[in-house]
């Protein structure tokens, strides 16, 4: 143990010694100093005795080359989306239908002709009376739509000086005004030259109705309504036979 110590205490001095110089120092203080640099030859002087600049120097940019540098990125391009258009169902509306009764008495020509009046107004109907031979002719201005029409049209022909006419209250013609029976067709046509001349231009020359006489109907409306229709004739008219129109 004392030996280890004397050994310890003996280091000790001869360090002390070593630092305070008791075995010799360089000329230069600075000797030991260049001594220990390690790679002296890579040392730059910046200045010598001058105060450096306030502004740091700031190093100029290294240029690129073209050839370098990463090409730029590709800006995806907005295509813009037409605008959405709603599809527009089209609507195919279908032909007219256009239905027929031939020789029919003037009681059932009347009541089918009531029966569109008052169930089926969206459809048109004409009929046209089949007279027998020998029942003559006669002058009419067409059936109007209500008694207080028919009075509003007579009060015309009076105006223009047709007194000879009266307005039928009764049968399928109720509210025309007749203007002249006549027994040929010749004479029909004389007497409507003359009314034209007067200026009554609503008047028609027709067959006058007799006992044998038929009427023919035709209905013109929507096909939709078709079938309702020929039920509906069916169940009032049993034998009542429906053809096309010609």
């Amino acid at each position: 143990m004392k030996p280890l110590v004397f050994l310890l205490v003996l280091a000790n001095l001869l360090l002390y010694a070593f630092t305070e110089g008791y075995f010799g120092r360089p000329d230069s203080p600075d000797a030991m100093r260049v001594e220990k640099q390690v790679l002296p030859e890579r040392m730059r002087i910046v200045s010598r005795g001058e105060a450096p600049s306030g502004k740091g120097t700031v190093p100029e940019p290294v240029k690129v080359p073209e050839s370098v540098k990463p090409p730029e990125p590709v800006k995806p391009e907005v295509v813009a989306e037409p605008p959405k258009v709603e599809p527009v169902s089209k609507v195919v509306e279908a032909s007219p239908v256009c239905l027929a009764w031939e020789h029919l008495v003037a009681a059932d020509a009347d009541r089918i002709n009531t029966l569109f009046n008052e169930k089926f107004a969206e459809f048109k109907v004409s009929r046209r009376v089949v007279a027998s031979e020998g029942n003559g002719w006669g002058v009419y201005i067409p059936p109007q739509p209500s008694k207080a029409e028919a009075e509003k049209k007579a009060g015309e022909l009076r105006q223009l000086g047709v007194t000879d006419y009266f307005i039928i209250h009764e049968g399928p013609n109720r509210f025309a005004i007749s203007l002249g029976v006549f027994s040929s067709e010749k004479g029909g046509q004389e007497r409507l030259a003359e009314l034209k001349e007067k200026g009554v231009r609503s008047a028609r020359s027709m067959p006058r109705p007799g006992k044998d006489s038929t009427v023919n109907l035709q209905a013109t409306g929507p096909a939709s309504a078709r079938e309702s229709v020929l039920a509906a004739v069916a169940k009032t008219m049993p034998k009542a036979e429906v053809q096309g129109c010609k």
